[in-house]
């Protein structure tokens, strides 16, 4: 018997949970959310100190990797997406960043009207409840727990007084007046665990009659009659069902399921999906393209002395911390390692920023389990991670087959572009001129990665081609716009089917300054307040 409901939810994942929960909140309105993994049960997953842990298990994880990348020396890159309630907000490094009022100007410049910065704070305040800060640019009383960085590393300070000694500004709040500067993270940590949309939204919401939540449930595509979508057919142990809709439904799958998912039910670019052997519903060119992702590269150091992460990762100190962080939520168990941050203009004229900086007090190669750390400088350091926040290259994501449990093909073409390069070793350079501060001269050691003798352009360029990878902020293919490769309008609707809208990253038109979590769960917060007001 295939059931009816007002709203079809698909993916409770960042956007998808705030939509699914915000909907359910009319008692009038019984709404479903299909999640194609399942429950975040780990309790592994609720210390911040784990995230790493947790992302290269696989567990709960779709655990995608891109085809070879032309420009990356044929590499296959890792992208990590989370599969389970939460989605992505269940495995990532909780750093609360909502981009730049230059992001959102130049979404509305692109023609896509309500979507200025000042229509998107609203939502981004009405999202958060923060724990320290208050006023114009922040809120207290949302859903999603935000706090500041508790960490008291002393590498964390040097890199905070370094960037200022090197001439950039301190800045203590990345989401306030302005974004650029050295300072800390703000992160969605309540109680010393972590705060995702699952915490946030989904488990609230599951209280209420009218929302239904099915998990394990893999969407094999969406039923289109008459330019209409009026339903989805999903997988559930095994067996097929169907679920129809006299609303609509949003699809909330993020930037890989999201096009996987309109394509896999005829929603795309023609020739493409006849050669999956899809019987075309609407020829929609833009579905997959547009793919941006913010490129990353790490710089590590020696350190001189012992007062990196790895102090706090022998084997006994780690078991009773992370039974405090557990049972008491306090403790280095509670606290991301990469609490330190910067937002740099590194490119003459710039009006923001256009490099974006992750500082961990540890090296990634030494920070795991021992039993004895070994020589102070063989074993402690830091790690300086380099990203670009307005990438010109563009990547792709296509089809492997009409299977849906087979994973689309996808390329971010990192580096195409010859500005993402240029960029991105204007910050190397940059952040060497930081480090070589002396607020860093009692820490500094050996520059171990890539190294001081990888200092020409050509060198730097071919170490970044080598090493470099993602920092897993995949967006912008089902992006809103003006135009024929335009998939979505301005209030996220499909363009072409009725009944049918998307809400996560792959609506972004042009990636925002920043970690993309934030700007996710907001547009989840913008679509459901569309789909209500166009009910009416």
């Amino acid at each position: 018997m295939t059931e009816t409901f007002d709203h079809i939810v698909i993916g409770a994942g960042s956007a998808g949970a705030v939509v699914g929960a915000r909907l359910s909140e009319d008692p009038k309105t019984r709404v479903l959310l299909l999640e194609a993994g399942g429950m975040d049960a780990h309790p592994g997953f609720r210390l911040p100190l784990l995230m790493g842990a947790f992302v290269r298990s696989g567990v709960y994880n779709w655990s995608y990797q891109t085809d070879p990348e032309p420009h990356l020396n044929n590499r296959h890159i890792p992208w990590p997406r989370g599969k389970v309630i939460g989605g992505s907000s269940t495995l990532n490094g909780m750093v609360y960043i909502r981009g730049v009022p230059g992001d959102y100007d130049g979404w509305a410049q692109m023609g896509l009207p309500g979507w200025g910065w000042d229509e998107v704070l609203p939502y981004f305040r009405r999202a958060e409840a923060h724990e320290d800060r208050d006023g114009a640019h922040h809120a207290t009383d949302g859903a999603m727990t935000v706090r500041r960085a508790r960490g008291k590393n002393k590498l964390t300070d040097a890199f905070i007084k370094a960037g200022g000694e090197a001439g950039y500004p301190v800045n203590d709040d990345f989401n306030g007046t302005s974004q650029e500067g050295f300072g800390r993270f703000d992160f969605t940590i309540r109680d010393g665990k972590r705060c995702g949309t699952a915490r946030a939204y989904v488990r609230p919401a599951m209280s209420r009659p009218n929302m239904e939540l099915r998990t394990r449930a893999l969407t094999t595509r969406l039923l289109i009659e008459d330019g209409r979508c009026v339903g989805v057919e999903y997988k559930q142990g095994g067996t097929l069902k169907q679920a129809r809709v006299t609303g609509e439904v949003i699809v909330s799958g993020g930037a890989i399921n999201s096009p996987q998912i309109l394509m896999l039910s005829g929603i795309g670019p023609a020739g493409h999906l006849r050669e999956m052997g899809i019987d075309p519903v609407l020829d929609l060119p833009g579905v997959g393209r547009n793919l941006q992702d913010h490129f990353d590269c790490g710089l590590e150091w020696e350190a001189t002395r012992p007062v990196s992460l790895t102090a706090e990762l022998r084997i006994d100190k780690v078991a009773v911390n992370l039974l405090r962080g557990a049972l008491v939520g306090v403790g280095p168990a509670t606290v991301f390692p990469y609490e330190g941050g910067a937002f740099l203009k590194v490119n003459p004229g710039s009006e923001d920023a256009d490099i974006q900086v992750h500082f961990m007090h540890g090296r990634e190669a030494t920070s795991k389990l021992h039993l004895f750390p070994g020589k102070t400088e063989e074993s402690h350091g830091f790690t300086v991670r380099i990203s670009q926040t307005r990438p010109e290259s563009r990547g792709w994501l296509k089809l492997r087959s009409k299977n849906p449990e087979e994973a689309p093909s996808m390329i971010g073409n990192y580096l195409a572009a010859q500005s993402d390069i240029d960029t991105t070793i204007a910050g190397v350079r940059a952040l060497r001129r930081v480090v070589g501060q002396p607020a860093f001269d009692r820490y500094r050691g050996r520059e171990v990665n890539p190294g001081e003798t990888v200092d020409s352009d050509a060198e730097i360029t071919a170490w970044l081609r080598e090493t470099g990878a993602t920092t897993f902020h995949q967006s912008g293919t089902c992006a809103m716009g003006q135009g024929p490769m335009a998939v979505l309008d301005e209030r996220l609707r499909v363009r072409g089917i009725r009944g049918l809208r998307v809400a996560d990253a792959s609506v972004m038109p042009r990636i925002v300054t920043g970690n993309t979590n934030a700007p996710s769960i907001m547009i989840g917060e913008r679509a459901a307040d569309f789909v209500r007001e166009d009910a009416r």
